[in-house]
C-alpha cells in the first residue's frame, strides 16, 4: 500500500454496546468501498472484523481489529472494538490512536450500558464523536425515540445529519439534510419534519462561531457552502455531534457514513499536539504531526498471531518510519530492528514501504516491546504518558491439567497477557498458587479459550486462596530442652523464650537478652535461625506469622552435645509453644475498594458492602454519580463484580487496592483453621 499524508487519512475507533451491529458495520463500509467483493456475516463466522476462531465460536468480537481500506483517495484506518464491558481495556487503547469515533446504537435498544460508557471513554479523551443509528430494518425499531434519546442523554448540539425513509422492514434509504438532497422526494408530513431537523444543525452550526451566528440571526439561514464549511470545522472541533442511521445489513446509509468520515471527520494534522515528556526529567514536549519532524509513535495493540508471533499496532506521531530499519524503545531503553511494516484488514496483511507521520501500521516479532510503550529515533526521545488500563476486577486460581500442560503454561500466558494488559497472571509467594486476574467471568472464559485453541494448554479454575497470617493477642512464654542421644554425637539445646504482640504492620523482631553467656552468641544465632524458620508456619493453621516480637532470655547448653542444630530446634519448638499460649488469631487483607455508581443504586451498593462485612468510609459525587469508599475483606471481593453488574445493570464500576491485615472473626477462623488443617492432612497422605 502506498504512503498517505496524513490529511488524507482517517483514523477511526468504532465503539458501542455490544450487539449494536459494529462488526456488521464495518463489514458493510468495506463492502462499499470496494475493499471486500461481499459481506460475510457475523453468524457464519465469515467477517473481517472477528476473525479469531473463538470469536467465531461465541459470535462476539472479543478483541480489536484494525481494518485499513481506501475510499475516495483517502487512507481509513477503523479500530473495531468489542460491546462488552469486559473488553473496556480495547477500547482505552485504542482510543489513544483514533481521531474520531463512531458510536453505534442498536435502534430496537436504544441508549444502553455500552452506548452511554463509550461516549463518555470518548470524551474524556477528548475524541470527536458521531452516532449511528443501527438495525433501522429491523422489527420494533424507532429511529425517532433514538434521536431524542440520543439528544437528551448526551447533550443539545446532537444533530443529525439524515433521516431515514421508510420504517422496520420498509426502510428504504435515507436523506441527507446538511445538503437537503432528496428532501424533495419525502411526504409532505416527513419533509416538514426533515426540513425542521435540517434547521436545527444549522443553528447547532451558528452556534459555534459568533460571526455567523449573527448572520444566521439577521438572515434565518446560511448557504450550503457556509454551512458544509463551518459543518466541518465544528465536527473536528467536537463541538457539534452527528447522527446518522441506517442498516448495516441492507447497506443501506452506509455511503452517507463513508462521505461523512472522508468530508467532515478530523485527519491527524486536523487534531491538537500530543503531550509528551522527555525521559528522565519532568519537561513536557508537545508532538506536532510533521511528516519531515522527527520520528515518534506509539504502541497501542499486541496482537499475537500463532504463525507470525507478536504483531505491534502502531500510531506515528511525527517523522516516518522505513521497513527493514529500526527505532528506539524509550520505556525498555532498548533498540529495535524492524523487518517489513504492513497494514492490516483483519488478519490480512499489506506490505508497506513506510509509516508516515498520522499513520497507524503494524510489525512483527519485537522482542521487547509491548503495548503502551514510546518508539522513538534514539537522538530524539519523547515519551507518552501510560495508557491507563483499569485494574482487574475478578481473580480465580489456575492449575495446569497435566504434565505437558505445565510445560507450555508459561509461554501461553505470556502470549495471551501481551494481547491484553487487564488479563494478569501472578504467582502468589505464599499459597504458592497462579492467580488470574481480568475485568469479568466473560473476559476470563474468553481468555482461557484463547490458550487452549491456540496454544494447546487446559487448566483447572478454582476460587483463590486468600494469603492470611497468624499473629498474637497477648505475652507468652516457653521453655524448651532438645535433648537427642544415637549413640553417637548427640544433640542438646534448652531455650527459654517470651514473646509479645507488635503493632500491626510491624513484622517480626528478635531480641537477645542472655546475660552472663547461659546461650553463646553463635548459638544465639542459631536461635534466631529457629524462629525465622518457624514464622512460616503458624500454629493455628500454617499461615506465616506476623507483628511478633520474640525474646530469648535464657537457656542451657553441653559443652559437647550443644550446637547450631540443636538450638534452631529448641528455638523453633519455643517459639511455637509460646505461640499458642499468646492468644493466637487469624489476620485478613483488607483492600481499599472505590466504587462508582449511578445514583439511583447508592442504597442497594451499601447493603451489598454491609453483608460482605465491608466498612463505607465515606461517599463522593462524581457527574450523575456516586464514589462509594470502602474497606472490604479481600474473601468477599473475589467475585464481587458479578454481584455489581446483576445491581447496577452494568453501570457500576470499582477499583480496590490493598490497605492493611485485620484480625478475623472467631466463628470465620474456626472454620479457616479446620479448612486449612484438612487440605493438608490431604496433602500428606496424597
Amino acid at each position: 500500500m502506498a504512503s498517505f499524508e496524513a490529511k488524507d487519512i482517517r483514523n477511526i475507533i468504532l465503539l458501542g454496546h455490544s450487539g449494536s451491529g459494529k462488526t456488521s458495520l464495518i463489514e458493510s463500509m468495506l463492502h462499499n468501498a470496494g475493499a471486500i467483493p461481499r459481506m460475510g456475516k457475523v453468524d457464519d463466522g465469515t467477517t473481517v472484523s472477528d476473525y479469531n476462531e473463538d470469536e467465531k465460536e461465541k459470535r462476539h468480537s472479543a478483541s480489536s481489529s484494525l481494518l485499513s481500506f481506501l475510499y475516495n483517495s483517502k487512507k481509513i484506518n477503523v479500530i473495531d472494538t468489542p460491546g462488552y464491558t469486559d473488553f473496556v481495556g480495547e477500547m482505552i487503547g485504542g482510543l489513544r490512536a483514533a481521531d474520531a469515533c463512531i458510536v453505534v446504537v442498536n435502534a430496537t435498544g436504544g441508549i444502553e450500558i455500552g452506548t452511554e460508557r463509550s461516549y463518555r471513554m470518548a470524551m474524556e479523551k477528548g475524541v470527536p464523536c458521531i452516532f449511528f443509528i443501527n438495525m433501522l430494518d429491523k422489527e420494533h425499531s424507532d429511529y425517532d425515540k433514538c434521536f431524542e434519546d440520543i439528544k437528551k442523554k448526551f447533550r443539545k448540539h446532537c444533530v443529525a445529519v439524515d433521516v431515514p425513509v421508510g420504517k422496520e422492514s420498509a426502510l428504504k434509504n435515507v436523506v441527507n439534510i446538511v445538503n437537503r438532497n432528496g428532501l424533495d422526494t419525502l411526504a409532505d408530513a416527513d419533509k416538514a419534519h426533515a426540513k425542521g431537523l435540517a434547521d436545527e444543525l444549522a443553528e447547532a452550526v451558528a452556534e459555534t462561531d459568533d460571526a455567523l451566528l449573527e448572520k444566521y440571526l439577521d438572515k434565518g439561514d446560511l448557504s450550503l457552502e457556509e454551512l458544509d464549511k463551518a459543518f466541518r470545522k465544528a465536527v473536528v472541533k467536537g463541538d457539534v455531534t452527528p447522527i446518522l442511521c441506517g442498516s448495516a445489513l441492507r447497506e443501506i446509509g452506509i455511503k452517507e457514513l463513508l462521505d461523512m468520515i472522508v468530508n467532515y471527520f478530523p485527519s491527524p494534522i486536523d487534531r491538537p499536539a500530543v503531550e509528551a515528556l522527555k525521559p528522565d526529567s519532568s519537561e513536557k514536549v508537545f508532538i506536532v504531526m510533521k511528516p519531515d519532524g522527527p520520528f515518534v509513535g506509539l504502541v497501542f495493540k499486541t496482537l499475537s498471531d500463532p504463525f507470525l508471533g507478536q504483531i505491534s499496532i502502531f500510531k506515528v506521531f511525527s517523522g516516518k518510519l522505513q521497513s527493514n530499519t529500526g527505532f528506539y524503545n524509550v520505556n525498555k531503553s532498548t533498540r529495535e530492528k524492524i523487518g517489513a511494516i504492513f497494514s492490516l484488514l483483519g488478519k490480512a496483511q499489506t506490505p508497506m514501504d513506510s509509516a508516515q507521520a498520522g499513520d497507524i501500521a503494524c510489525v512483527a516479532k519485537l522482542k521487547d516491546t509491548q503495548t503502551g510503550d514510546s518508539i522513538t529515533d534514539e537522538k530524539n526521545q519523547v515519551k507518552f504518558d501510560d495508557i491507563q488500563f483499569p485494574e482487574p476486577a475478578i481473580s480465580f486460581s489456575l492449575k495446569p491439567k497435566t504434565r505437558a500442560d505445565e510445560d507450555k503454561i508459561s509461554n501461553a500466558i505470556h502470549k495471551i497477557s501481551a494481547e491484553d494488559p487487564t488479563f494478569k497472571v501472578t504467582r502468589e509467594a505464599q499459597t504458592k498458587e497462579m492467580i488470574v486476574s481480568g475485568m469479568g467471568d466473560m473476559h476470563i472464559a474468553m481468555m482461557l479459550n484463547r490458550m487452549k485453541m491456540r496454544y494447546g494448554v487446559q487448566v483447572d479454575v478454582g476460587t483463590p486462596k486468600v494469603a492470611y497470617k497468624e499473629t498474637i493477642m497477648a505475652k507468652g512464654d516457653a521453655q524448651y530442652r532438645h535433648k537427642k542421644q544415637t549413640g553417637g554425637a548427640g544433640q542438646f539445646a534448652e531455650v527459654w523464650m517470651r514473646i509479645e504482640p507488635l503493632s500491626r504492620g510491624t513484622g517480626f523482631e528478635f531480641v537477645n537478652e542472655v546475660v552472663g553467656g547461659a546461650i553463646p552468641r553463635p548459638f544465639v544465632v542459631s536461635c534466631e535461625k529457629g524462629v525465622k524458620a518457624a514464622l512460616g508456619n503458624g500454629p493455628l493453621a500454617g499461615f506465616p506469622v506476623v507483628d511478633v516480637r520474640a525474646i530469648i532470655y535464657d537457656g542451657k547448653t553441653h559443652p559437647v552435645d550443644s550446637k547450631d542444630i540443636a538450638f534452631q530446634t529448641a528455638a523453633r519448638h519455643a517459639f511455637k509453644e509460646s505461640m499458642l499460649k499468646a492468644k493466637p488469631v487469624l489476620l485478613e487483607p483488607i483492600m481499599d475498594v472505590e466504587i462508582m455508581v449511578p445514583d439511583e443504586f447508592m442504597g442497594d451498593i451499601t447493603g451489598s458492602l454491609n453483608s460482605r462485612r465491608g466498612r463505607v468510609m465515606g461517599m463522593e459525587p462524581a457527574d450523575g454519580s456516586q464514589v462509594i469508599k470502602a474497606k472490604v475483606p479481600l474473601e468477599e471481593m473475589y467475585k464481587y463484580v458479578n454481584e455489581l453488574k446483576s445491581i447496577t445493570g452494568g453501570r457500576g464500576t470499582y477499583t480496590m487496592t490493598f490497605s492493611h491485615y485485620e484480625i478475623v472473626p472467631p466463628n470465620m477462623a474456626q472454620t479457616i483453621t479446620e479448612k486449612a488443617k484438612q487440605n493438608k492432612k490431604e496433602e500428606e497422605e496424597d
